[in-house]
């Protein structure tokens, strides 16, 4: 099996790894994140994701690097982390009610080859009418802080949605089926028993 390393200490992502039983280790990525580029969404996604790699690939000889970067859009605005409550109550406020996209990048380095992949996948979600005071209740939650859009769905943030179209470990941070598909290509195959 390839050493397999994630440039990202995220959470969310490390257990969604876990799920599928791959072998890997994390690795900080000390990539600063643009999110002002004029660029189309998706490629926006793929080219941080893709920085965040590279920062990280320079350090393995031999090994997989994978590397994701997660947005909200809506309405050709990106919503990135909140960082404050006001941030986070204003962008709920605007998401109430609507459709928004999740699109995740996401890149694979095999740094023995130099070979270098990415894929953006995006994810449509729909939130539910909400209260003002049903999103300051989540906001007071501290969940929102740390998460694009000001949501996580893996937590208390799922009583906000009302439906999705797409893939659902792609909200949370990390698309796990085009990921296996991507790292197939790379010779992992994470369902082979041999």
């Amino acid at each position: 099996m390839r050493r397999i390393i994630l440039a990202s200490t995220s959470p969310r992502r490390k257990t969604l790894l876990e799920q599928i039983g791959l072998t890997f280790e994390q690795v900080a990525s000390d990539y600063e994140e643009d999110m002002t580029l004029d660029m189309p969404p998706s490629e926006l996604v793929k080219f941080l994701s893709k920085g965040k790699a590279d920062s990280v690939a320079k350090d393995f000889e031999d090994a997989l690097v994978i590397a994701a970067d997660t947005i909200v859009e809506f309405e050709g605005e990106i919503f990135g982390k909140p960082h404050t409550p006001e941030n986070s109550f204003k962008m709920l406020s605007r998401l109430n009610g609507t459709t928004h996209s999740i699109i995740t990048g996401m890149t694979i380095i095999d740094t023995a080859s130099g070979r270098v992949e990415s894929r953006a996948v995006v994810t449509e979600v729909d939130f539910r009418d909400l209260k003002d005071d049903e999103i300051q209740t989540y906001v007071d939650s501290g969940e929102a802080l740390d998460k694009a859009g000001a949501y996580g769905i893996q937590g208390l943030g799922v009583i906000l949605v009302k439906r999705i179209r797409g893939d659902y470990s792609n909200i949370v941070g990390l698309p796990l089926t085009p990921l296996v598909e991507m790292l197939k290509d790379f010779g992992v195959d994470v369902l082979s028993t041999s």
